[in-house]
């Protein structure tokens, strides 16, 4: 068997495989001279993903492919040919055939020019001749006038329909000789079309917006596109691939020295970094602070300056604990089994003086004992209640804890925008696990919300930041523009568990005197035995156990080591596919995490659940069954399948909101963990925690300063302004 660099054009002849996300097709060559071994034509085979393919194969289309060739040898009844295949091919093209019998030939055979058979294919050919392709490209009325002579109202219909399908292929050709990358081809066609093809022909730097890198995008356009390094177009991507670098990075703004080395770094000169400022500038790519000699991206500080606005208005609006609404707070507090200190009775009073406040504090000491207490009241001053958070756990658990109806953010924003109506001229929006949300997703929050909308966020600031850029919550609290209620005694686990003491040192980057203290155990593991460890403790109490880990490749890891431990010969999940059956490896009495929303279906993503059922149900499509930590039943079907995964082990975000009676915390040191993630992951448990890892690690991970407080936000300095 060899393996070639080639080219070459082929007819698609059967589609042996097709699944959502790969596909087989064969076919036979169009190469002028035919290619024999002992009279055996060779034939052509490609395996790739649909998404990497300008097209949808079918039969009797022609392709053109490129890529590294396998060449084997088959023996078929006495004749030896040769199979040529290409796998994951480096460029694949669909050309319509343009001229005589193969252009016949596929209008008849192909599925999109319905009710065009082969004769009424070739009447045309012979009628039309090389005006056929113009006259099937453009609908006008003069084209139709020329195909009634041959075709009916509805055969024409369908002529132009299927050529609207293959209308592209001459761009999606010109990308591939460009070396564009076949995913960005297929996002340039659907969703932009001809004037971003005009615009990229003249801006090929573009191509970032796409998802491509300012090296991948500068590489191609120097080579292929001929662009010179001094081309303002280049210059003004490289600028914009730094600053936004940095917002990736969590920062809202970049020092002006941080800007210019990048620069200098990705352009290799100085002369064109000093360029590439004046050209961003001249662009309003940025506006700098002279101030500080900060370089603001426009779009970032325009949604900080909006989200400013905006609390800064609801913030002057206090004073509205009346008589009404100590009425309501009064009826609220009856309905309580227990009296609230006198800390959370000012956060709840605090919530009801003023249009926008804050209840802040540690995990378990009664935030959301607090919002319960608040929304009754808002309830009977006749407020509609939003409560939102970024998860679907959090939401599910938040729901749990408040008894309203409760949705994610992203369904929240979904919806139809909130604002006062005759019906309901009082509406409030709660924000939960508030720290979690980053800068784009409140400045969206802001401009779904009327301005007379009421807002109470919740959440600890010292948890893990936002994966988006900014920090609203820590933002907000440290601004002292908006009230806020901290509150610090401790009500979730009892005190003997030592987890209050123990997460309050890691909290001020503390190391404790001793590793294990109370109900936490540290366990001093070498990295190569993290992953047995944890499933040794794991298996010592199945039922109310959880194990946390920074990453997903971690994760991933210690979800099939547990799995080979405790449940290795549970039944395997089966499912069909085109007729045949696969496993995938789910077995029945797993533990089950759900990776998206589907509200239709009822879980989110982050909801946690166990595999109860692997029984295949053929009429139905059903696989299996998941019985959902809140008992609901969810059953497997195609729909379900591509979103459930092994949950014995899930990352801190999907953990983010919710709490395990026993957690086994993985200590790694590396950019994601730091103390934030630490004392966050610590706070999950309600009585019981295990710290896998090394002493030296642990020690790092607590004295690393959180990630948000190294993040540079302007918010705040907005709210005080």
């Amino acid at each position: 068997m060899t393996q070639t660099l080639q080219s070459e054009k082929f007819r698609i002849t059967s589609i042996p495989f097709r699944s959502t996300d790969f596909v087989i097709f064969t076919g036979v060559p169009l190469a002028k001279r035919s290619y024999r071994i002992n009279s055996g034509k060779y034939s052509v085979s490609v395996r790739t993903k649909l998404e990497s393919l300008p097209a949808e194969p079918a039969v009797g289309q022609h392709w053109i492919i490129e890529g590294k060739r396998k060449v084997s040898q088959h023996d078929i009844n006495g004749f030896k040919i040769d199979q040529h295949t290409y796998d994951a091919p480096t460029s694949i093209e669909c050309c319509l055939p343009e001229t005589g019998e193969q252009l016949i030939q596929f209008i008849a055979n192909e599925p999109d020019f319905k009710g065009i058979g082969e004769s009424k294919a070739r009447a045309l050919w012979d009628a039309l001749g090389k005006d056929f392709h113009d006259i099937a490209r453009k609908d006008t009325e003069d084209s139709r006038k020329r195909l009634r002579e041959h075709l009916t109202e509805d055969s024409i219909d369908s002529l132009f329909k299927g050529y609207e399908k293959y209308k592209n292929l001459r761009d999606f050709n010109w990308m591939s000789k460009h070396k564009i990358p076949a995913s960005v081809q297929q996002k340039l066609i659907k969703y932009h079309g001809e004037k971003s093809l005009k615009q990229l022909r003249r801006n090929p730097y573009l191509l970032m917006t796409f998802g491509m890198s300012f090296k991948a995008t500068d590489d191609l356009a120097q080579t292929i596109f001929e662009c010179m390094p001094n081309n303002e177009n280049r210059l003004s991507a490289a600028l914009e691939w730094v600053l936004v670098e940095d917002i990736k990075r969590g920062n809202t703004y970049t020092p002006q020295k941080n800007v210019r080395r990048h620069l200098i770094k990705l352009l290799g000169d100085t002369t064109l970094a000093d360029n590439a400022l004046k050209v961003g500038y001249d662009k309003a790519q940025y506006l700098l602070n002279r101030e500080t000699g900060n370089y603001h991206q426009s779009a970032t500080l325009l949604m900080e300056s909006v989200i400013a606005k905006r609390l800064i208005k609801l913030a002057q609006r206090a004073n509205l604990l009346n008589d009404c609404a100590n009425e309501a707070y009064s009826i609220a507090l009856s309905e309580l089994p227990y009296e609230l200190t006198e800390r959370q009775q000012q956060a709840v009073t605090t919530c009801l003086d003023n249009d926008v406040a804050c209840i802040t504090g540690g995990a378990g000491t009664g935030k959301t004992t607090v919002l319960r207490t608040a929304l009754q009241a808002f309830h009977e001053l006749k407020y509609q209640i939003h409560a939102i958070a970024l998860s679907g756990r959090a939401a599910m658990r938040l729901h749990e804890s408040i008894g309203f109806e409760t949705s994610t953010i992203a369904a929240f924003l979904r919806n139809e925008p909130i604002e006062p109506t005759h019906e309901t001229p009082f509406q409030l929006v709660v924000i939960d696990e508030a720290s979690m949300i980053d800068v784009p997703t409140m400045y969206r929050l802001v401009n779904h919300i009327h301005p007379l909308v009421r807002i109470i966020f919740t959440g600890d600031p010292d948890q893990l930041p936002p994966i988006g850029c900014g920090k609203v919550l820590s933002d907000i609290v440290e601004s002292g523009i908006i009230k806020n209620t901290t509150l610090d005694i401790v009500k979730r686990q009892e005190n003997s568990t030592g987890i209050p003491e123990y997460s309050k040192l890691i909290n001020t980057g503390v190391v404790p005197v001793s590793l294990s203290a109370g109900n936490i155990v540290f366990h001093e593991t070498d990295e190569r035995d993290i992953i047995k460890c944890c499933s040794n403790l794991f298996a010592q109490s199945t039922s109310n156990t959880r194990v946390m880990a920074p990453t997903r490749k971690l994760v991933a890891d210690i979800n099939a080591e547990i799995q080979k431990k405790c449940n290795k010969d549970g039944s395997m999940l089966q499912f069909m596919m085109h007729g045949e059956s696969y496993y995938q490896n789910l077995r029945k009495g797993d533990e089950i995490l759900f990776t998206q929303n589907n509200y239709q279906l009822g879980f989110q993503n982050g909801s946690l659940g166990t595999l109860i059922s692997v029984d295949f149900n053929k009429e139905k499509k059903i696989y299996g069954q998941v019985k959902l930590d809140t008992g609901e039943i969810i059953d497997i079907t195609d729909q379900v399948l591509d979103c459930i995964e092994l949950g014995y082990a899930i990352t801190l975000h999907k953990a983010q909101g919710s709490q395990f009676p026993r957690i086994i915390v993985v200590l790694k040191n590396g950019l994601i963990t730091d103390r934030s993630w630490l004392y966050t992951a610590i706070t999950r448990a309600e009585s019981e925690v295990h710290l896998v890892g090394k002493s030296s690690d642990f020690k790092v991970i607590t004295e690393t300063i959180s990630n948000s407080n190294k993040r540079n936000s302007y918010l705040g300095e907005m709210l005080r302004i």
